[in-house]
């Protein structure tokens, strides 16, 4: 016996246009959904990851402690992203968990990440040990909530507002400095001024290039953007003056050498759009040169 046939029956312009609709919606769905629990500030992973990074290698040299800076990081890294979906319940940010179906979603994952957080704190923190990352948490916190403060201001005070944040996510150079060695002294001070200029100066980089993307001249851009360009002599006199004191190897300098040049450059380049996702990328690779060169000019010169 023959097998009956199947008749397809093609789909109809009403049933595609059905499945598109429907297929946009989910795909808008899963990016609000997405923008309400993960951080949009791309770069601040940055911000965190390489003073983190930095320190561990210096760190490790010392010390082979590593239990702790695993700790360390994972709290700092579920703090960091808790922020977002915190803000999101609580309604503080742009993006705002409306139904119950998103509320309970973002709930679920603030309460899952203020669980990784306590538990890899307590357990730093367990029996008193490592106290001095009590006065550290301290003064990020106050530098987190001076960042605020200065947001409420406006655009004139963007770029200070990120600046002080950028001294609470720096602090943790020197708290992963001091919890694989368990010395807070001269190296961890060195680390969080070595990062927090490498982060202020690529900050005010990226400010600087959206803001006079148009303009074209040596002239022009000296005339706008000539507080980056002392900016940038100012980096590189604090750290001669942190190495005359012997605060830092004089190896280390090398690290910032790409960033000088890159800051010196674009006030000659040749004008061309600009493209913001490249700068991005160009900025990561900066920060992935900073660290690889001053991880190993710091192993060289010690």
């Amino acid at each position: 016996m023959m097998a009956a046939k199947t008749e397809v029956r093609p789909e109809t312009g009403w049933e595609q246009a059905a499945e598109a609709e429907e297929s946009a919606r989910n795909k808008a769905r899963r990016e609000r959904n997405r923008a309400l629990i993960v951080p949009r500030e791309h770069g601040a992973w940055g911000l965190l990851l390489v003073p983190m990074v930095t320190a561990a290698g210096v760190g490790l040299r010392q010390s082979t402690n590593v239990f702790p800076f695993v700790l360390l990081l994972t709290a700092a890294l579920a703090l960091f992203w808790l922020r977002t979906p915190l803000e999101s319940l609580l309604g503080t940010s742009a993006i705002r968990a409306e139904t119950k179906e998103e509320r309970g979603s973002v709930a679920f994952v603030v309460l899952y990440l203020a669980i990784v957080a306590g538990l890899a704190s307590s357990m730093l923190l367990w029996a008193g040990q490592n106290p001095l990352l009590w006065l550290i948490g301290a003064a990020a916190g106050v530098a987190f909530v001076a960042q605020a403060m200065l947001r409420k201001l406006g655009r004139r005070t963007r770029m200070l507002s990120e600046i002080v944040g950028t001294i609470g996510l720096t602090a943790s150079a020197p708290a992963v400095y001091y919890v694989i060695t368990g010395k807070f002294g001269i190296t961890a001070w060195m680390l969080w001024l070595a990062n927090l200029t490498f982060a202020g100066n690529q900050i005010h980089y990226v400010q600087i290039r959206i803001h006079t993307a148009k303009l074209v001249g040596v002239h022009a851009r000296l005339a706008r953007a000539w507080t980056f360009a002392l900016g940038q002599l100012a980096m590189a006199a604090v750290l001669a003056v942190t190495c005359w004191l012997g605060w830092m190897p004089w190896g280390v300098l090398l690290a910032f050498v790409p960033l000088l040049l890159r800051g010196f450059y674009y006030f000659v380049q040749k004008p061309a759009p600009l493209r913001v996702r490249r700068l991005g990328w160009n900025e990561l690779a900066q920060a992935i040169v900073f660290c690889g060169l001053f991880v190993t000019m710091f192993a060289l010169s010690v």
